[in-house]
């Protein structure tokens, strides 16, 4: 067993034995580089030039998350899993550094008003009750399901794992059935939002959020102490100086690299970082190809929603980091030697994808957000319906490990030697 009696409990993570050594990286594939980076680079100038330095600076953000995200593995849906199933709290910690390392920085720019490029930060509380509670629960079963979050789904699809290319679809057909349906998810009960710092000001929310988070901490190694779990996997990594290009990164080292880039883009748009709405605009913008006239639907009668419709998708904001993810977790994947499409794809596994990616879809537009634009961006943000999505998601995990051996899906177990 890999535990210390030496470390103070709290800084003690017992796991039933050793993690393995990581193997070495392999070769550069050089061709998928060189195509993801010359795409990253050249969309990059053609959106700066065309369309201005906040959309051109949106995009280049993406792609350093791509990067991060790729290179540190960051992960929701497993970190969820792993928690819920052996009780491996590693990936939940790193959430709260994530969380911490962005809720830090966002205070310091809500409380100066900076901003770049003209913005000004617009932080608002997410409406509280049902559509936020059961749209947390279907976003989790979804996730779990579909194999990855929102970001991890972007970040997958770029790096070449053709499995969560179905997740894709079934995500932005889910958008597109909830926008269609809209008439139908909306008037649910709920009740206004809660802003930390309409109450306590800026820097009583980051104390407030920052002890929350340190009893996520506590939890976690109090559950993880007691149910002994297998260790999280590693995967390969350079050595030395060429890790940082290469990979992998430590989780805790993507975790503060990714709440400094959160942040960012809080500094650059004004507004916090999201991921789900681009795929609601790319299946509308998709049927308008086809002869099919969506901006008829209620939720595109909206003006903002009717605006992102009628305007090309390099001035949406979402669009920008999301196109950004894939471009940059594809320079990624391909330095690191991992970049490979596998054409077979289980039919049960890619069931599950589908509809995992149509639950997500659902999910995170009936509850105003997903693990990046609810939970994270709440959470961040001192907003209360952060933290309630991240329960329900929790909720919502249970049942999704559950259905997973329904499509054939493993779920960690205790007696593994790795998570």
């Amino acid at each position: 067993m890999s535990t210390s009696t030496e470390r103070p409990f709290l800084l003690s993570s017992p796991t039933s034995c050793a993690a393995p050594q990581p193997a070495p990286e392999e070769p550069v594939r050089v061709v998928p580089l060189v195509v993801a980076a010359v795409l990253g680079i050249g969309l990059s100038w053609y959106v700066w030039a065309s369309y201005g330095a906040k959309s051109g600076a949106l995009l280049v953000l993406g792609l350093l998350l791509g990067l991060a995200l790729f290179h540190s593995r960051f992960g929701f849906t497993s970190a969820w899993r792993q928690l819920i199933a052996v009780g491996n709290g590693t990936g939940l910690r790193a959430h709260t550094l994530l969380l911490g390392t962005a809720a830090t920085l966002i205070a310091l720019i809500a409380g100066t008003g900076a901003g770049l490029f003209g913005a000004t930060p617009k932080l608002t509380a997410g409406p509280v009750g049902l559509a936020l509670f059961a749209g947390a629960a279907l976003f989790a079963i979804g996730m779990q399901l579909g194999g990855a979050c929102a970001s991890g789904t972007l970040f997958a699809v770029g790096a070449g794992q053709s499995t969560i290319v179905p997740t894709l679809g079934g995500f932005i057909a889910g958008s597109v059935l909830f926008t269609w349906a809209y008439p139908v998810f909306t008037g649910w009960p709920q009740v206004s939002g809660f802003l930390l710092a309409d109450h306590v000001g800026w820097w009583g929310s980051w104390a407030i959020t920052i002890a929350a988070l340190l009893l996520v901490v506590v939890v976690t190694r109090v559950v993880q102490a007691r149910r002994t779990p297998p260790p999280v996997d590693t995967v390969p990594t350079a050595r030395g100086f060429a890790r940082v290009f290469r990979g992998s990164w430590p989780l805790l080292a993507g975790a503060v690299v990714l709440g400094v880039l959160a942040a960012a883009v809080v500094l650059v748009s004004g507004s916090p970082w999201g991921v789900t709405f681009a795929f609601a605009l790319w299946g509308a913008k998709l049927l308008q190809l086809v002869g099919l006239h969506p901006e008829t639907w209620e939720f595109w009668q909206t003006q903002s929603n009717a605006k992102a419709l009628a305007s090309p998708i390099w001035t949406d904001r979402t669009s920008l980091t999301d196109i950004g993810i894939i471009l940059g977790a594809a320079v990624a994947a391909a330095a690191a030697g991992t970049w490979k499409i596998r054409a077979e794809i289980p039919w049960r596994t890619f069931a599950a994808a589908v509809l995992g990616g149509i639950l997500m879809g659902i999910g995170a537009r009936l509850a105003g957000g997903c693990n990046i634009g609810a939970y994270l961006a709440g959470i961040s943000t001192g907003s209360i319906h952060g933290w309630l999505w991240g329960l329900f998601a929790l909720g919502g995990t249970w049942i999704g490990i559950r259905l997973r051996p329904l499509f054939g899906l493993a779920n960690p177990r205790p007696t593994d030697s790795i998570c």
